[in-house]
């Protein structure tokens, strides 16, 4: 949903950077990587060290280059990425490697100091259950099936997660952290059913 409705003003905010980073010499996969290093670094350690907020706000800052490099890869003064595929696959590994970081990020924290096992519990499944989402429609399409649909697709996912845990940060109560957990936790699983449903009726 996020990804229909959002995508569209985040493009054309960040248009003009894209173009100065084009003009000035700058791939795209650059700027993948960058993204996603800086991403995971922040989860990894901001987040474990228990700097719930200023993890979320370094993350975020970098989690922005997935939309930056998509604007580049489009520019037509744009070096070209082969045929697109390689840019295609070299970003949605690199956010797999991303996603994954914040839950275990999340995780590490409230199994230790944050000693809150239930919201580590939460993190580990939104992990698990999110690179399912993933791999679910990543299979679909080898397979020559469709299956972009459901509740909890990766933007969700972040938007939701990144939100709550900086909010928990500045003294939100941390069980709403886990409620937001749980229930995209329960997305997740709830999109994973849909695509699995969506490509079982492609196939008949």
């Amino acid at each position: 949903m996020l990804n229909r409705y959002a995508r569209g003003f985040f493009t054309r905010l960040f248009t003009p950077l894209a173009r100065w980073l084009v003009r000035h010499g700058v791939s795209p996969d650059a700027v993948t990587i960058v993204g996603t290093l800086g991403a995971v670094f922040g989860a990894l350690v901001f987040y474990p060290l228990g700097e719930l907020l200023w993890g979320t706000l370094f993350i975020t800052a970098f989690i922005f280059s997935d939309v930056v490099d998509g604007i580049m890869a489009r520019l037509p003064e744009s070096a070209r990425r082969g045929d697109g595929r390689w840019g295609n696959f070299l970003d949605s590994t690199l956010d797999r490697a991303a996603d994954g970081a914040v839950f275990a990020g999340i995780m590490v924290w409230f199994f230790t100091g944050g000693q809150n096992p239930a919201i580590g519990i939460a993190a580990g499944l939104c992990l698990l259950l999110g690179s399912l989402v993933s791999y679910a429609r990543a299979k679909a399409e080898s397979l020559g099936f469709e299956a972009n649909t459901g509740i909890a697709e990766r933007a969700e996912r972040l938007v939701f997660s990144l939100t709550f845990t900086g909010l928990t940060g500045l003294g939100l109560n941390e069980w709403v952290l886990f409620a937001v957990l749980a229930l995209l936790a329960l997305a997740s699983a709830a999109t994973v059913v849909q695509r699995i449903l969506r490509v079982r009726a492609q196939a008949l």
